[in-house]
């Protein structure tokens, strides 16, 4: 059985091999949902069990949560090599000073297992064995006698890297074949297995089990991890952003805004109790979606503290790169302490939704 990337990564993880920080999306709402949460330049990638994805446009950067959600909606349906891209690995970028291939595998041949290292990584190995036999290291470890540190060094050292790399590669290659023992594996495979500012990473993983032995590792199903949504968002045909806590809140703020004469962009539930850095989140994807023009951010105060929000929405701005118009509904627990907040920054409010809701709808029309 072939396991998608996310699942093989979770299982190299849980086995010492570090990870970069990723999250699973089946949506490209999803996408960008997790793209403002991680608050940093983003991988997408489209998750299918065949390889060449790259060459195939199923791995694309994002630098914020607008591009994300367009990235997101290219990759989603795509068809790679004959497989459908049906969801996502959002990942953070990293900053790759240089790539190397390690992987565990059968040799049909020998009938005995294989470690095949080299550093150069990011490539096909079938073309770098073509290419450039000699880059490519090739160890049998006996089956039937522990493979040793001191081994996984020695593929290393063999590799020709630098010194200081031997015994960090070394630990990647023992953990690797471990994996490749414990999940009774055909193959397990990084490539490539990065080096950042922070360490090692595997940046890429394959995993494919024996289909006879998956009766021993019912395990791996619990290895899928979907990452909790910290606000429910949905794209709408209209240029205001509609902003509220509580679905049935959300949902009459955009009532009142069609009422009004406008036309909802967004329907963005931040929930009950939600935090200052909710408040960004949530600003920092509805800044960074295109057809938005107008924030109508509606917020009655219960669990949900005004002053939080209030200092949620003046840093929002002041990190955004694109400027749009908002207007604010704030009223509730401390609504005195957040308009203060909002007064000293120079940001307007209203205590009324209706009188918001007008508000943002004649400063659209204004504006555009």
């Amino acid at each position: 059985m072939k396991f998608f990337e996310n699942v093989a990564k979770q299982i190299f993880n849980k086995e010492g091999i570090n990870i970069l920080e990723g999250h699973v999306a089946h949506n490209a709402q999803d996408a960008m949902t997790i793209a403002s949460e991680m608050k940093c330049p983003v991988v997408i990638k489209g998750q299918v069990l065949i390889g060449g994805r790259g060459k195939s446009g199923g791995i694309k950067f994002a630098n914020n949560p607008g591009e994300a959600l367009n990235v997101a909606e290219e990759i989603l349906g795509m068809d790679i090599r004959g497989e459908t891209v049906n969801h996502l690995l959002i990942e953070k970028k990293a900053n790759v000073l240089k790539e190397f291939y390690i992987s565990v595998t059968i040799d049909r041949e020998s009938k005995r297992p294989v470690i095949i290292a080299s550093a150069e990584g990011g490539v096909e190995i079938e073309t770098l064995s073509q290419t450039n036999p000699e880059k490519i290291i090739k160890y049998h470890p006996n089956p039937l006698i522990e493979f040793l540190p001191y081994e996984a060094r020695e593929i290393a050292r063999k590799m020709n890297i630098s010194s200081d790399l031997i015994s960090l590669i070394g630990d990647v290659i023992l953990k690797l074949y471990r994996v490749f023992e414990k999940y009774d594996a055909e193959t397990a495979e990084i490539n490539p297995l990065i080096l950042t500012d922070e360490g090692l990473y595997a940046a890429d993983a394959k995993l494919v089990v024996e289909n006879d032995s998956l009766f021993r590792h019912q395990d791996l199903v619990e290895l899928i991890h979907y990452k909790k949504k910290a606000v429910d968002f949905v794209r709408l045909d209209g240029n205001i952003a509609v902003i509220g806590n509580g679905a049935g809140l959300t949902l009459t703020g955009m009532d009142m805004i069609k009422l009004k004469g406008g036309e909802p962009a967004t329907f963005l539930d931040i929930g009950g109790g939600a935090s200052e850095d909710t408040i960004i989140q949530a600003l920092n994807l509805v800044l960074n979606y295109d057809p938005v023009k107008v924030v109508f951010l509606n917020v009655l105060g219960g669990i949900t503290k005004a002053d939080d929000v209030a200092r949620g929405v003046v840093k929002a701005l002041e990190k955004s790169d694109r400027k749009v118009g908002i207007v604010i509904r704030l009223t509730g627990t401390n609504e005195q302490e957040g308009q203060k907040i909002l007064e000293k920054a120079g940001i307007p409010y209203e205590v009324s939704m209706e009188k918001a809701a007008k508000k943002a709808v004649e400063l659209c029309h204004d504006l555009y």
